[in-house]
Protein backbone atom coordinates (compact mmCIF):
# COMPACT_ATOMS: atom_id res chain seq x y z
CA UNK A 1 0.00 0.00 0.00
CA UNK A 2 1.35 3.71 -0.87
CA UNK A 3 1.65 5.94 1.32
CA UNK A 4 -0.56 8.39 0.16
CA UNK A 5 -3.35 5.59 0.34
CA UNK A 6 -2.19 4.59 3.95
CA UNK A 7 -2.38 8.09 4.91
CA UNK A 8 -5.83 8.81 3.58
CA UNK A 9 -7.14 5.45 4.97
CA UNK A 10 -6.04 6.43 8.31
CA UNK A 11 -7.88 9.60 8.05
CA UNK A 12 -10.81 7.98 7.12
CA UNK A 13 -10.33 5.71 10.01
CA UNK A 14 -9.60 8.67 12.49
CA UNK A 15 -12.84 10.38 11.28
CA UNK A 16 -15.06 7.23 11.36
CA UNK A 17 -13.93 6.49 14.80
CA UNK A 18 -14.30 10.00 15.44
CA UNK A 19 -18.10 10.27 14.71
CA UNK A 20 -18.31 6.96 16.72
CA UNK A 21 -17.04 8.45 19.63
CA UNK A 22 -19.37 11.93 19.58
CA UNK A 23 -22.71 9.45 18.47
CA UNK A 24 -21.78 7.66 22.15
CA UNK A 25 -21.18 10.62 23.55
CA UNK A 26 -24.34 12.09 23.07
CA UNK A 27 -26.11 8.59 23.35
CA UNK A 28 -24.70 8.08 26.32
CA UNK A 29 -25.81 12.27 28.00
CA UNK A 30 -29.29 11.91 26.47
CA UNK A 31 -30.43 8.30 27.49
CA UNK A 32 -28.62 8.33 30.71
CA UNK A 33 -26.81 4.57 29.79
CA UNK A 34 -25.10 4.59 32.91
CA UNK A 35 -24.32 0.76 32.75
CA UNK A 36 -22.71 1.06 29.43
CA UNK A 37 -21.17 4.29 30.43
CA UNK A 38 -19.31 2.57 32.95
CA UNK A 39 -18.37 -0.44 30.87
CA UNK A 40 -16.90 1.80 28.19
CA UNK A 41 -15.23 3.44 30.46
CA UNK A 42 -13.56 0.20 32.14
CA UNK A 43 -12.34 -0.85 29.07
CA UNK A 44 -8.97 1.43 29.50
CA UNK A 45 -8.25 0.69 33.00
CA UNK A 46 -8.27 -1.86 35.88
CA UNK A 47 -11.47 -2.96 36.63
CA UNK A 48 -10.70 -1.49 40.43
CA UNK A 49 -9.93 1.58 39.38
CA UNK A 50 -12.22 2.71 37.11
CA UNK A 51 -13.71 5.13 38.55
CA UNK A 52 -10.86 6.78 39.93
CA UNK A 53 -8.58 7.30 37.02
CA UNK A 54 -10.92 7.48 33.70
CA UNK A 55 -10.93 11.05 32.41
CA UNK A 56 -13.99 12.60 30.40
CA UNK A 57 -14.75 10.75 26.62
CA UNK A 58 -12.02 12.48 24.38
CA UNK A 59 -13.36 14.00 21.07
CA UNK A 60 -11.00 14.84 17.89
CA UNK A 61 -8.29 14.35 21.18
CA UNK A 62 -9.64 16.46 23.82
CA UNK A 63 -12.43 16.81 26.37
CA UNK A 64 -15.56 18.01 25.28
CA UNK A 65 -17.07 21.66 26.27
CA UNK A 66 -17.84 21.59 30.27
CA UNK A 67 -21.33 21.56 30.62
CA UNK A 68 -22.60 24.52 32.80
CA UNK A 69 -26.26 24.09 34.70
CA UNK A 70 -27.45 27.01 35.14
CA UNK A 71 -28.96 26.27 38.50
CA UNK A 72 -27.37 27.00 42.02
CA UNK A 73 -27.27 24.44 45.44
CA UNK A 74 -29.41 26.08 48.29
CA UNK A 75 -27.75 24.18 51.79
CA UNK A 76 -31.56 26.09 53.32
CA UNK A 77 -33.26 23.70 50.47
CA UNK A 78 -30.64 20.95 50.24
CA UNK A 79 -32.53 18.09 48.93
CA UNK A 80 -34.67 19.46 46.44
CA UNK A 81 -32.01 21.59 45.16
CA UNK A 82 -29.75 18.53 44.81
CA UNK A 83 -32.05 16.57 43.36
CA UNK A 84 -32.77 19.14 40.42
CA UNK A 85 -29.04 19.14 39.49
CA UNK A 86 -28.51 16.13 39.84
CA UNK A 87 -31.62 14.96 37.25
CA UNK A 88 -30.03 17.41 35.09
CA UNK A 89 -27.25 15.00 34.32
CA UNK A 90 -28.64 11.83 34.90
CA UNK A 91 -32.33 12.32 33.66
CA UNK A 92 -33.34 8.72 34.02
CA UNK A 93 -33.18 8.75 37.83
CA UNK A 94 -35.97 11.12 38.08
CA UNK A 95 -38.47 7.96 37.69
CA UNK A 96 -36.31 4.61 37.30
CA UNK A 97 -36.31 2.34 39.82
CA UNK A 98 -34.44 2.87 43.07
CA UNK A 99 -34.55 5.21 45.36
CA UNK A 100 -32.32 8.38 45.17
CA UNK A 101 -29.77 8.32 48.59
CA UNK A 102 -28.11 11.82 49.52
CA UNK A 103 -25.39 11.60 52.06
CA UNK A 104 -24.33 14.72 53.50
CA UNK A 105 -20.84 14.67 55.27
CA UNK A 106 -20.55 17.14 58.30
CA UNK A 107 -18.81 17.59 61.71
CA UNK A 108 -15.81 18.66 60.72
CA UNK A 109 -13.71 20.95 63.01
CA UNK A 110 -12.79 23.54 60.18
CA UNK A 111 -15.11 23.11 57.58
CA UNK A 112 -18.63 21.52 56.44
CA UNK A 113 -16.97 18.86 55.10
CA UNK A 114 -15.85 15.85 56.95
CA UNK A 115 -16.96 12.75 56.11
CA UNK A 116 -18.99 9.38 57.63
CA UNK A 117 -17.75 5.83 57.70
CA UNK A 118 -19.72 5.48 54.17
CA UNK A 119 -16.93 7.63 52.86
CA UNK A 120 -13.60 8.60 53.73
CA UNK A 121 -13.05 8.73 57.31
CA UNK A 122 -11.33 12.24 57.68
CA UNK A 123 -11.74 15.80 56.94
CA UNK A 124 -11.26 16.37 53.07
CA UNK A 125 -10.16 20.25 53.11
CA UNK A 126 -9.43 23.11 55.05
CA UNK A 127 -12.21 25.48 54.37
CA UNK A 128 -16.26 26.14 54.24
CA UNK A 129 -18.33 24.39 51.62
CA UNK A 130 -20.74 22.01 51.22
CA UNK A 131 -20.38 17.82 50.04
CA UNK A 132 -22.53 15.75 49.03
CA UNK A 133 -22.30 12.41 47.87
CA UNK A 134 -25.90 11.53 45.34
CA UNK A 135 -26.34 7.70 44.60
CA UNK A 136 -29.28 6.23 42.99
CA UNK A 137 -29.91 2.60 44.79
CA UNK A 138 -31.13 0.61 41.13
CA UNK A 139 -32.52 -2.59 42.01
CA UNK A 140 -29.82 -5.49 41.72
CA UNK A 141 -27.01 -3.36 41.80
CA UNK A 142 -23.84 -4.02 44.21
CA UNK A 143 -23.02 -1.29 46.55
CA UNK A 144 -19.14 -1.25 44.56
CA UNK A 145 -21.85 -0.80 41.29
CA UNK A 146 -23.84 1.96 42.99
CA UNK A 147 -20.74 3.50 44.18
CA UNK A 148 -19.41 3.62 40.89
CA UNK A 149 -22.61 5.66 38.96
CA UNK A 150 -22.56 7.87 42.19
CA UNK A 151 -21.83 11.32 41.68
CA UNK A 152 -20.29 13.78 44.64
CA UNK A 153 -22.12 17.73 44.56
CA UNK A 154 -19.52 20.12 45.90
CA UNK A 155 -21.03 23.92 46.27
CA UNK A 156 -18.96 26.48 46.75
CA UNK A 157 -18.32 28.39 50.56
CA UNK A 158 -19.28 32.13 51.28
CA UNK A 159 -17.03 35.05 49.91
CA UNK A 160 -14.03 31.51 49.80
CA UNK A 161 -13.47 33.24 45.84
CA UNK A 162 -11.10 35.93 47.95
CA UNK A 163 -8.86 32.92 48.39
CA UNK A 164 -9.67 30.67 45.47
CA UNK A 165 -9.93 31.12 41.40
CA UNK A 166 -13.10 29.24 40.89
CA UNK A 167 -12.42 29.11 37.14
CA UNK A 168 -8.69 27.86 37.69
CA UNK A 169 -9.89 25.02 39.97
CA UNK A 170 -12.28 23.84 37.10
CA UNK A 171 -9.93 23.99 34.32
CA UNK A 172 -7.45 22.63 36.76
CA UNK A 173 -9.84 19.30 37.30
CA UNK A 174 -10.68 19.24 33.63
CA UNK A 175 -6.79 19.05 32.64
CA UNK A 176 -5.89 16.39 34.96
CA UNK A 177 -9.60 14.52 34.44
CA UNK A 178 -8.55 14.64 30.81
CA UNK A 179 -5.29 13.25 32.10
CA UNK A 180 -6.36 10.26 34.00
CA UNK A 181 -5.28 11.96 37.15
CA UNK A 182 -8.55 12.92 38.40
CA UNK A 183 -12.44 11.21 38.30
CA UNK A 184 -14.37 12.97 35.78
CA UNK A 185 -15.83 16.39 36.03
CA UNK A 186 -19.34 16.16 34.51
CA UNK A 187 -20.78 19.91 34.85
CA UNK A 188 -20.40 22.95 36.78
CA UNK A 189 -23.59 24.84 38.06
CA UNK A 190 -23.36 28.63 39.24
CA UNK A 191 -21.96 27.76 42.93
CA UNK A 192 -20.35 24.32 42.32
CA UNK A 193 -19.58 21.47 40.76
CA UNK A 194 -20.53 17.99 39.57
CA UNK A 195 -17.83 15.30 39.28
CA UNK A 196 -17.73 11.24 39.91
CA UNK A 197 -17.34 9.97 43.45
CA UNK A 198 -13.98 8.08 44.07
CA UNK A 199 -13.83 4.54 45.69
CA UNK A 200 -11.23 4.41 48.16
CA UNK A 201 -10.34 5.28 51.38
CA UNK A 202 -8.63 8.84 52.67
CA UNK A 203 -5.77 8.73 54.41
CA UNK A 204 -5.03 9.84 57.80
CA UNK A 205 -1.78 11.86 59.12
CA UNK A 206 -0.68 8.43 60.74
CA UNK A 207 -1.23 6.87 56.96
CA UNK A 208 1.20 9.19 55.52
CA UNK A 209 3.99 8.22 57.52
CA UNK A 210 3.71 4.46 56.53
CA UNK A 211 6.52 3.73 54.11
CA UNK A 212 3.99 1.97 51.29
CA UNK A 213 2.19 5.15 50.89
CA UNK A 214 4.27 8.10 51.57
CA UNK A 215 5.78 5.81 48.18
CA UNK A 216 2.78 6.03 46.47
CA UNK A 217 2.73 9.56 47.19
CA UNK A 218 6.08 10.74 46.17
CA UNK A 219 5.61 8.08 42.59
CA UNK A 220 2.22 9.76 42.25
CA UNK A 221 3.06 13.44 42.83
CA UNK A 222 6.38 12.67 40.05
CA UNK A 223 3.46 12.19 37.71
CA UNK A 224 1.68 15.20 38.47
CA UNK A 225 4.95 17.20 38.46
CA UNK A 226 5.82 15.55 34.99
CA UNK A 227 2.82 15.32 32.73
CA UNK A 228 0.24 18.39 34.08
CA UNK A 229 1.81 21.39 31.85
CA UNK A 230 2.32 24.72 33.47
CA UNK A 231 0.80 26.76 30.81
CA UNK A 232 -2.11 25.28 30.98
CA UNK A 233 -3.47 27.41 33.87
CA UNK A 234 -1.54 30.77 32.45
CA UNK A 235 -3.80 33.55 32.80
CA UNK A 236 -1.41 36.20 30.59
CA UNK A 237 -0.84 39.30 32.66
CA UNK A 238 -0.61 39.54 36.47
CA UNK A 239 -3.65 40.83 38.62
CA UNK A 240 -2.18 40.27 41.97
CA UNK A 241 -3.41 43.92 42.95
CA UNK A 242 -6.60 42.83 42.59
CA UNK A 243 -7.26 42.19 46.41
CA UNK A 244 -10.29 42.73 48.39
CA UNK A 245 -8.61 45.47 50.63
CA UNK A 246 -6.67 48.22 49.28
CA UNK A 247 -5.62 50.16 52.44
CA UNK A 248 -1.71 49.38 51.70
CA UNK A 249 0.25 51.52 53.46
CA UNK A 250 3.77 49.73 53.17
CA UNK A 251 6.56 52.05 54.00
CA UNK A 252 8.78 53.43 51.60
CA UNK A 253 11.97 51.54 50.51
CA UNK A 254 14.14 54.06 52.35
CA UNK A 255 12.70 52.98 55.47
CA UNK A 256 13.82 49.35 55.44
CA UNK A 257 16.30 46.88 55.71
CA UNK A 258 18.11 46.20 52.80
CA UNK A 259 16.94 42.84 52.82
CA UNK A 260 13.73 44.65 53.04
CA UNK A 261 14.12 46.45 49.94
CA UNK A 262 14.41 43.37 47.51
CA UNK A 263 12.72 42.93 45.28
CA UNK A 264 9.96 45.45 44.77
CA UNK A 265 6.11 44.70 44.28
CA UNK A 266 6.44 45.11 40.97
CA UNK A 267 9.66 42.33 40.45
CA UNK A 268 7.05 39.77 42.33
CA UNK A 269 4.16 40.96 40.31
CA UNK A 270 6.43 40.31 36.90
CA UNK A 271 6.98 36.25 37.89
CA UNK A 272 5.82 34.55 34.85
CA UNK A 273 3.92 32.59 34.39
CA UNK A 274 0.49 34.31 36.27
CA UNK A 275 -0.90 32.56 37.92
CA UNK A 276 1.68 31.45 39.96
CA UNK A 277 2.15 30.02 43.82
CA UNK A 278 3.92 33.82 44.39
CA UNK A 279 1.34 35.90 42.81
CA UNK A 280 -1.07 33.91 44.57
CA UNK A 281 0.70 34.39 48.11
CA UNK A 282 0.49 38.89 47.07
CA UNK A 283 -3.12 38.44 46.22
CA UNK A 284 -3.89 36.77 49.56
CA UNK A 285 -1.85 39.24 51.93
CA UNK A 286 -3.60 42.36 49.79
CA UNK A 287 -6.76 40.76 51.00
CA UNK A 288 -5.90 40.68 54.52
CA UNK A 289 -7.76 42.77 57.05
CA UNK A 290 -6.86 46.42 58.00
CA UNK A 291 -8.92 47.83 59.28
CA UNK A 292 -6.85 48.95 62.75
CA UNK A 293 -3.35 49.97 63.43
CA UNK A 294 -2.53 46.39 64.63
CA UNK A 295 -4.34 44.76 61.47
CA UNK A 296 -2.53 47.21 59.52
CA UNK A 297 1.03 46.33 60.99
CA UNK A 298 0.76 42.50 60.66
CA UNK A 299 -0.17 43.03 56.90
CA UNK A 300 2.48 45.22 56.07
CA UNK A 301 4.81 42.71 57.83
CA UNK A 302 3.87 39.92 55.45
CA UNK A 303 3.95 41.75 52.22
CA UNK A 304 7.41 42.61 53.46
CA UNK A 305 8.32 38.79 54.00
CA UNK A 306 6.44 37.49 51.23
CA UNK A 307 8.91 40.18 48.64
CA UNK A 308 11.93 38.89 51.01
CA UNK A 309 11.22 35.32 50.35
CA UNK A 310 10.41 35.62 46.84
CA UNK A 311 14.38 37.37 46.78
CA UNK A 312 15.81 34.85 48.40
CA UNK A 313 14.08 31.52 47.39
CA UNK A 314 12.58 31.75 43.75
CA UNK A 315 14.88 31.02 41.09
CA UNK A 316 14.70 28.58 37.70
CA UNK A 317 17.35 25.49 38.33
CA UNK A 318 14.45 22.89 39.62
CA UNK A 319 12.17 20.94 37.30
CA UNK A 320 9.46 21.88 34.93
CA UNK A 321 9.06 24.83 33.16
CA UNK A 322 10.50 28.62 34.03
CA UNK A 323 11.51 26.52 37.71
CA UNK A 324 7.71 25.86 38.01
CA UNK A 325 5.58 22.59 37.93
CA UNK A 326 1.47 22.15 38.22
CA UNK A 327 1.76 21.76 42.13
CA UNK A 328 -1.18 20.32 43.77
CA UNK A 329 -0.58 23.01 46.37
CA UNK A 330 -3.10 21.39 49.24
CA UNK A 331 -1.38 17.66 49.70
CA UNK A 332 -2.83 16.83 53.21
CA UNK A 333 -3.49 13.86 54.17
CA UNK A 334 -7.25 14.01 53.36
CA UNK A 335 -6.50 15.25 49.70
CA UNK A 336 -4.62 11.52 48.87
CA UNK A 337 -6.80 8.55 48.30
CA UNK A 338 -5.63 5.26 48.73
CA UNK A 339 -6.60 3.24 46.37
CA UNK A 340 -8.39 -0.29 46.71
CA UNK A 341 -5.90 -3.25 45.69
CA UNK A 342 -6.66 -4.88 41.98
CA UNK A 343 -8.58 -8.25 42.92
CA UNK A 344 -5.12 -10.31 41.81
CA UNK A 345 -3.78 -8.59 44.81
CA UNK A 346 -5.85 -10.79 47.51
CA UNK A 347 -6.93 -9.21 50.61
CA UNK A 348 -3.13 -8.52 51.94
CA UNK A 349 -2.57 -4.69 51.93
CA UNK A 350 -0.20 -4.23 48.79
CA UNK A 351 3.43 -3.60 49.44
CA UNK A 352 3.37 -0.26 47.49
CA UNK A 353 0.05 2.16 47.75
CA UNK A 354 -1.61 3.15 44.85
CA UNK A 355 -3.00 6.80 45.85
CA UNK A 356 -4.93 9.27 43.84
CA UNK A 357 -5.17 13.08 44.57
CA UNK A 358 -8.36 15.40 45.03
CA UNK A 359 -9.21 18.58 45.74
CA UNK A 360 -7.59 21.12 43.07
CA UNK A 361 -8.82 24.19 43.95
CA UNK A 362 -5.14 25.69 45.25
CA UNK A 363 -3.59 23.85 42.28
CA UNK A 364 -1.10 26.47 40.52
CA UNK A 365 2.49 26.45 39.24
CA UNK A 366 5.23 26.59 41.86
CA UNK A 367 8.54 25.41 42.50
CA UNK A 368 8.17 21.41 42.93
CA UNK A 369 10.21 21.94 45.91
CA UNK A 370 7.37 24.01 47.73
CA UNK A 371 4.36 21.63 46.45
CA UNK A 372 6.75 19.06 47.94
CA UNK A 373 8.15 20.88 51.41
CA UNK A 374 4.07 21.59 51.63
CA UNK A 375 3.42 18.04 51.92
CA UNK A 376 6.04 17.25 54.59
CA UNK A 377 4.51 20.11 56.69
CA UNK A 378 1.44 18.23 56.40
CA UNK A 379 2.55 14.62 57.90
CA UNK A 380 1.88 16.19 61.30
CA UNK A 381 -1.75 16.31 60.44
CA UNK A 382 -4.26 19.02 61.60
CA UNK A 383 -2.65 19.23 65.12
CA UNK A 384 0.63 20.60 63.49
CA UNK A 385 2.89 17.11 65.95
CA UNK A 386 6.08 17.77 64.54
CA UNK A 387 7.38 14.57 65.64
CA UNK A 388 5.48 12.90 62.79
CA UNK A 389 7.81 15.10 60.63
CA UNK A 390 9.64 12.96 57.38
CA UNK A 391 13.68 12.88 58.87
CA UNK A 392 16.23 13.99 56.48
CA UNK A 393 16.47 10.29 55.60
CA UNK A 394 13.30 9.29 54.59
CA UNK A 395 13.31 12.56 52.60
CA UNK A 396 15.60 11.77 50.72
CA UNK A 397 14.06 8.39 49.70
CA UNK A 398 10.83 10.06 49.05
CA UNK A 399 12.52 12.25 46.59
CA UNK A 400 14.61 8.98 45.18
CA UNK A 401 10.98 7.90 44.21
CA UNK A 402 9.94 11.31 43.31
CA UNK A 403 12.45 11.69 40.45
CA UNK A 404 12.27 7.96 39.53
CA UNK A 405 8.50 8.44 38.68
CA UNK A 406 9.05 12.03 37.13
CA UNK A 407 11.80 10.92 34.89
CA UNK A 408 8.92 7.98 33.57
CA UNK A 409 6.47 10.39 33.03
CA UNK A 410 8.73 13.02 31.23
CA UNK A 411 10.78 14.06 28.21
CA UNK A 412 12.73 16.19 30.38
CA UNK A 413 15.99 15.00 31.13
CA UNK A 414 16.89 14.74 34.71
CA UNK A 415 20.35 15.48 35.58
CA UNK A 416 22.01 12.93 38.63
CA UNK A 417 22.83 16.23 40.46
CA UNK A 418 18.92 16.95 40.93
CA UNK A 419 18.62 14.98 43.77
CA UNK A 420 21.37 16.53 46.13
CA UNK A 421 19.73 19.92 44.93
CA UNK A 422 15.64 18.92 45.02
CA UNK A 423 17.04 17.60 48.25
CA UNK A 424 18.28 21.63 49.56
CA UNK A 425 15.70 22.73 47.61
CA UNK A 426 12.56 21.35 50.07
CA UNK A 427 14.85 22.43 52.84
CA UNK A 428 15.02 26.02 51.66
CA UNK A 429 11.04 26.10 51.35
CA UNK A 430 10.63 24.54 54.40
CA UNK A 431 9.59 27.66 56.19
CA UNK A 432 7.26 28.42 53.18
CA UNK A 433 3.97 26.68 54.10
CA UNK A 434 3.76 28.20 57.19
CA UNK A 435 3.99 31.77 55.43
CA UNK A 436 1.30 30.48 52.92
CA UNK A 437 -1.61 28.66 55.18
CA UNK A 438 -0.57 31.37 57.95
CA UNK A 439 -1.63 34.22 55.30
CA UNK A 440 -4.19 32.10 54.28
CA UNK A 441 -5.68 31.18 57.57
CA UNK A 442 -6.11 35.04 59.09
CA UNK A 443 -8.34 35.80 55.65
CA UNK A 444 -10.44 32.85 56.65
CA UNK A 445 -10.95 34.01 60.38
CA UNK A 446 -12.72 36.88 59.26
CA UNK A 447 -14.45 35.38 56.33
CA UNK A 448 -15.30 31.81 57.77
CA UNK A 449 -18.54 30.93 59.24
CA UNK A 450 -16.90 28.06 60.84
CA UNK A 451 -16.73 27.29 64.70
CA UNK A 452 -13.14 27.28 64.31
CA UNK A 453 -10.09 29.31 65.71
CA UNK A 454 -8.42 30.07 62.41
CA UNK A 455 -6.49 32.88 64.61
CA UNK A 456 -4.67 31.19 66.86
CA UNK A 457 -4.04 28.57 63.55
CA UNK A 458 -2.53 31.78 62.31
CA UNK A 459 -0.26 32.41 64.76
CA UNK A 460 1.01 28.29 64.75
CA UNK A 461 1.67 28.44 60.90
CA UNK A 462 3.32 31.66 60.93
CA UNK A 463 5.62 30.70 64.27
CA UNK A 464 6.83 27.89 62.08
CA UNK A 465 8.00 30.23 58.98
CA UNK A 466 9.29 32.84 61.58
CA UNK A 467 11.39 29.71 63.98
CA UNK A 468 12.69 29.19 60.02
CA UNK A 469 13.79 32.42 59.23
CA UNK A 470 15.52 32.59 63.10
CA UNK A 471 17.30 29.34 62.15
CA UNK A 472 18.20 30.18 58.50
CA UNK A 473 19.71 33.62 60.08
CA UNK A 474 21.82 32.31 62.79
CA UNK A 475 19.77 34.66 64.97
CA UNK A 476 19.04 32.25 67.81
CA UNK A 477 20.84 32.70 70.90
CA UNK A 478 23.03 30.34 72.22
CA UNK A 479 21.26 29.19 74.91
CA UNK A 480 17.75 29.01 73.18
CA UNK A 481 16.96 25.43 72.26
CA UNK A 482 15.71 25.07 68.63
CA UNK A 483 11.90 24.52 68.31
CA UNK A 484 10.42 21.15 67.49
CA UNK A 485 9.77 21.62 63.74
CA UNK A 486 13.34 22.41 63.08
CA UNK A 487 15.22 19.56 65.43
CA UNK A 488 12.94 17.41 63.81
CA UNK A 489 13.70 18.28 60.16
CA UNK A 490 17.61 18.35 61.18
CA UNK A 491 17.32 14.80 62.25
CA UNK A 492 19.23 12.19 59.81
Amino acid sequence: MSTCAHTFLSKELVLGLTALASLLFSFFLSRDSERCHLNLTSLYLPPCHAAITMGPHLINGHAPPLRHIDLSYNPLDSDRSAHELIYRIQPKWREGPGDIEIVKFTDGITNNVCSTSLLYGTCLSTHLRQLLKISKRRPGLTQSEIDRESILLRAYGNNTEILIDRDREATSHALCAELGLASPLLARFNNGLLYRYIIGQVCTPKDLVLERVWRGVARRLGEWHARLPVDSVSGGQSNVSNGANDCSTTPPPASLTPAQQQPSHSDLASRMPVPNIWSVMQKWTEALPCASPKQQARKDLLQQELERSFHDLDNSRGLGKYGFVFGHGDLLSANVIMLPPSSAAGSKPPAQQEVAFIDYEYATPCPAAFDIANHFAEWGGYDCDYNMLPTRSVRREFLQEYLQSYQAHSDEDVPDTMLELLLAEVDRYRGMPGLYWGIWALIQATISQIDFDYASYAEVRLGEYFAWRTEGSGSATGTAEKPLRERRWAEN
